[in-house]
């Protein structure tokens, strides 16, 4: 590339630009998963956990987590020459949760990550996109130790429609997060096809 130029002659692609949330309950993996498949050093915006905050931060089942998120992670990840991924994790305590009106501002779409062991951490999430037609991919982050539980179940107990995926994931892994990722995205273009042809019907 040269002077904004391919070495061909041709112009430079200009990407498609789409925003992807990353939401789920405190502690459940999502700075890490967006560290994970960052191919900039993310944005983060974490604070110390302090005593003052223990009466309203719920930290039973991540006794050994000492940050929290306030506002937002920020990271981006080029899947494709023509296609790049913002993604944006918000914040997991209801404190916070005044941020994601913000947040979900022109988002294609989101990952809800859930960990089996505090299924309801989650249930805010995913009643959140219901609300507002956001499609969202339920990621199930599987920590070490944490029980296994048929897809079936996991559906049940957070009252999925037929059509949410969901999917198993390493929060650590970028490979696992990247397929995450492409999930959410042809999820979100099925969504999208569907309702121009329920308009055009």
């Amino acid at each position: 590339m040269i002077f904004g130029r391919s070495e061909r002659g041709n112009p430079p692609v200009e990407p498609v630009t789409l925003k992807i949330l990353v939401a789920g309950g405190f502690g459940v993996g999502k700075t890490t998963l967006v560290g994970a498949v960052s191919e900039i050093r993310p944005l983060r915006t974490e604070e110390l956990l302090t005593e003052a905050g223990r009466p309203v931060d719920d930290t039973s089942g991540v006794e050994a987590k000492s940050t929290t998120t306030v506002a937002m992670d920020f990271g981006r990840i080029t899947l494709r020459e023509d296609l790049v991924l913002y993604l944006f994790g918000t914040p997991g305590q209801e404190r916070f949760w005044f941020m994601w009106d913000e947040l979900s501002e022109g988002a294609l779409g989101a990952v809800v990550l859930a960990d089996t062991r505090r299924l309801e951490d989650c249930f805010a999430a995913v009643d959140y996109f219901e609300r507002r037609a956001i499609p969202f991919l339920v990621g199930v982050n599987c920590f070490e130790g944490s029980a296994r539980y048929p897809e079936d179940a996991v559906r049940r107990a957070l009252d999925l429609d037929d059509d949410v995926p969901l999917v198993l994931c390493d929060a650590r892994d970028r490979e696992s997060v990247k397929e995450v990722l492409v999930g959410v995205v042809q999820h979100a273009m099925t969504q999208a096809a569907r309702r121009r042809s329920a308009v055009t019907t």
